[in-house]
Parts: C-alpha cells; sequence; structure tokens
C-alpha cells in the first residue's frame, strides 16, 4: 500500500513540476471545468484563456503523456491520470491558484468530482462547454493527425465514439462555439473568474 501511495504522490508532484512557474495566489481561487468532444476547440479556448487571466491549464493529453509515454487509454491508465489531475488541481486551489481543466468530461461523473474538489477548497467553480459543428470538428481531427507533436491521439472514430456518450451539463454553464467569436465568452467567463 504504501508504494501505491508513494507512487500516487510522484505522479502528483511530476505533473505540477511540467506546469512550470505558478502565478501568485488569488484571494478565492477559481476552478473551470472545460468539457467537450475531441477536436472542438477546448485546447485553443484553454489558451486564449490562461492569455486573459493568467490561470493555470492542466491539458489532461499532454499530462497523460508525460505520465505515459506510449499511452494505451486503458482503464486503469486513466483512473491514475486523473486521480493524479485530481489531486493537482486540489493543491493548485488550496494555494490560491485558479485552474482550468481542458478535458473531455463528458460525463456528469466524471465531472461530479471537480464540483466536490471546489466545494471543498471554496473555490469558485466556473463550467464551460465548448463546441464546434461536427464538419469543422472532422476537419480538424483529420488536420491533427498530420501534426506529429499533438498531444492528442483522438481520431474521427473516437470523436464518433464519445458523440454518443455526451452528457448534458445540468448546471449553469457558459457554452463556447470555437468557429465564433470566442471574445465575448472570454470576457464574461475572465470577469466570473476575477470576481470576489
Amino acid at each position: 500500500m504504501f508504494a501505491d501511495t508513494e507512487a500516487a504522490a510522484q505522479d502528483v508532484d511530476q505533473l505540477l513540476a511540467a506546469l512550470g512557474p505558478l502565478p501568485p495566489p488569488r484571494r478565492r481561487s477559481a476552478l473551470v471545468v472545460v468539457s467537450g468532444l475531441p477536436g472542438t476547440g477546448k485546447s485553443l479556448f484553454c489558451r486564449e484563456l490562461r492569455r486573459r487571466t493568467g490561470v493555470v491549464i492542466l491539458e489532461s493529453d499532454a499530462l497523460r503523456k508525460l505520465l505515459f509515454p506510449r499511452p494505451t487509454y486503458s482503464g486503469e491508465e486513466s483512473r491514475r491520470l486523473f486521480a493524479a489531475v485530481h489531486a493537482a488541481i486540489e493543491r493548485l486551489l488550496a494555494a490560491g491558484v485558479s485552474c482550468a481543466l481542458d478535458a473531455t468530461n463528458l460525463k456528469e461523473r466524471h465531472r461530479e468530482p471537480l464540483y466536490a474538489i471546489a466545494q471543498k477548497q471554496g473555490a469558485k467553480l466556473v463550467l464551460v462547454e465548448v463546441t464546434a459543428a461536427p464538419a469543422v470538428v472532422r476537419r480538424r481531427l483529420a488536420q491533427r493527425l498530420r501534426e506529429r507533436d499533438a498531444p492528442s491521439d483522438a481520431d474521427v472514430a473516437v470523436y464518433e465514439r464519445m458523440r454518443r456518450e455526451v452528457e448534458k451539463i445540468p448546471q449553469e454553464h457558459h457554452v463556447v462555439d470555437t468557429e465564433a467569436d470566442m471574445g465575448p465568452a472570454l470576457a464574461a467567463i475572465g470577469r466570473e473568474i476575477e470576481a470576489p
């Protein structure tokens, strides 16, 4: 048991170290939970959110490859990854550092632990659904496959399979269409993150 606990702590330390220098703490941190199918533009949205607000981005695809250089996407691998991601988020929020999780987060059972972490840490919870038209997503995924260093390995087949698994977010949330001007949505989300 000790070895497993030690390995889990090492996973968290490795993920936190990969985030680089952290911004100064805020009086009240915020957790932005980003949901969306592969290719909808979650990472694009998160890069712009970081540029505008300074929130730390935890990109699940990149962090998976940090822990598993040749990922299999097995259930066991995903459990280990998200246990480390959730623990890292909890540490960041406890330190007053606002962060966003860039992951598909398609099912409510995957989002619920994040709600609980935000509540436990007294952090603001900001929910964001990122969307794009299926034709645009398919084009983006085809382009991504031609890029050797793309963090995600998702292709059109993965997208089509996951489309059947999407569960609506039952709480109030922002919907961001990455084909449109994201400026107004980013401004509204930024205001929510910054609000006392």
